[in-house]
């Protein structure tokens, strides 16, 4: 298993995380942000973190029948979860600002879902793939991702991570000022129309 420490360092030497000043997919605002997907441009570097969960899912969760991630920053991490415990892996996209399943996916009655995330802040992503799961009368088993962010959500303790980060978040009318100086950088899926 990869220890916090050498997590970190597999983050910073990636490029993963940012510096600077950030406006989230929740809409909220960051001195700093975590992009997974300079992580998963090196393969070799972001398997180990990947492995790392995995083992990490298998210890607290004994039962899933299907992996759900919402689109974009979840899909590859999903997928090698899935490939990982060998289980069904599946997306969700927004369709006119709201997830749904496509491309003839589908939640069977009564499985046992585990929804993969890359990063989850806010939550917001995971409680919108939540109201698939019950729309389809199957069973929440948890929530899993590579960086855990969160502070004040409902999943905030049921969620299996590879790395816990304590990033503050602020609201627009909220931000230090050192904050305020630098300028903003939009870098979350939800800003792309």
């Amino acid at each position: 298993m990869l220890s916090l420490k050498n997590s970190l360092k597999v983050l910073k030497k990636t490029n993963a995380l940012l510096e600077g000043h950030f406006i989230l997919s929740s809409g909220l605002h960051s001195a700093q942000y975590v992009q997974c997907a300079k992580l998963l441009s090196y393969p070799k570097l972001s398997e180990k973190f990947i492995r790392s969960l995995a083992f990490k899912i298998k210890k607290k969760i004994k039962k899933i029948d299907i992996i759900l991630s919402p689109a974009m920053g979840g899909i590859i991490i999903g997928y090698e979860i899935g490939k990982l415990l060998g289980k069904e892996t599946i997306f969700c996209e927004r369709v006119k600002k709201k997830f749904t399943l496509r491309r003839g996916f589908s939640i069977k009655k009564n499985s046992k879902v585990l929804i993969v995330e890359d990063v989850i802040t806010t939550g917001k992503s995971s409680l919108e793939c939540v109201k698939l799961i019950k729309k389809s009368n199957a069973k929440l088993v948890g929530f899993a991702c590579l960086i855990d962010r969160t502070s004040k959500t409902k999943i905030k303790n049921r969620i299996i991570s590879q790395v816990k980060l304590k990033i503050p978040t602020y609201t627009k009318n909220n931000l230090p000022s050192y904050i305020r100086e630098i300028p903003v950088t939009k870098p979350g899926s939800r800003f792309l129309k």
